[in-house]
């Protein structure tokens, strides 16, 4: 009579579970994202670790996704020691994390992809929060401002907006460097402002962004016609 828990009853055991796992994570990813063009997980882990809910390295890899409506065109993730709810996703639940992760990861943003997020709260939200920080307070008086294009150069962002309201839309450029301090701080350079072809800011003005302590980035580059990021992040429960 075979035996019921022969070594390769469970090892299929083990396979079905993975599978499960894997399909479950995928679900989830798609979940955070409203577009995903190619989307690839894969999974290293053993028999005992996979049925006690710890994944040792998960590599996820995606392109062409929209995330809250940033546009990304390429991202690849590498996380270790995930402990995740193991029971719940054979039992057909989500995918929910247990501990915080440490994600490493490196980020391609083209600027077609950038131009096409313009609309999106989450970039327009972000420019102006520092926008309204940099400009001079007599161009304050506008109501809105309305992102129309953004340009990538070698080391330099170029912003392009519309200043209302409507009865006198006025032209705005920014003109900005980006240099990385520490590992979890942006400086703005050489910051200038013209508004309606008259220069409002220039010269060595500079602005800081603190990002946080859950993160750590290694590498920030903008290079013509693309952002490259790759650092590490933490992703709490």
């Amino acid at each position: 009579m075979p035996n019921k828990n022969s070594p390769t009853k469970n090892s299929h055991k083990i396979r079905i579970i993975t599978n499960v796992l894997t399909t479950a994570l995928k679900l989830w990813l798609k979940s955070q994202v409203s577009e995903v063009a190619q989307l690839e997980v894969e999974i290293k882990a053993s028999d005992r670790q996979i049925l006690s809910g710890c994944i040792p390295w998960v590599s996820i890899l995606a392109s062409d996704a929209v995330y809250q409506g940033l546009n990304i065109t390429r991202i690849q993730l590498v996380a270790e020691n995930i402990q995740v709810n193991i029971g719940s996703i054979l039992k057909g639940q989500p995918v929910k994390l247990s501990e915080t992760v440490p994600v490493v990861g490196h980020l391609l943003v083209e600027e077609k992809d950038l131009n096409s997020s313009l609309s999106s709260e989450l970039l327009s939200t972000a420019l102006n929060d520092v926008v309204f920080k940099i400009l001079p307070e007599d161009c304050l008086k506008f109501q809105l401002i309305f992102w129309e294009k953004i340009i990538l150069g070698n080391n330099q962002i170029i912003l392009k907006a519309i200043l209302s309201p409507a009865s006198e839309p006025t032209p705005l450029e920014i003109y900005v460097n980006l240099e990385l301090i520490g590992n979890h701080e942006l400086k703005l350079k050489n910051i200038q402002i013209i508004k309606n072809e008259v220069p409002l800011l220039e010269g060595e003005h500079s602005y800081s962004l603190d990002l946080g302590s859950d993160v750590d980035i290694q590498e920030l580059s903008v290079i013509a016609g693309k952002v490259v990021c790759q650092g590490r992040i933490n992703v709490n429960p």
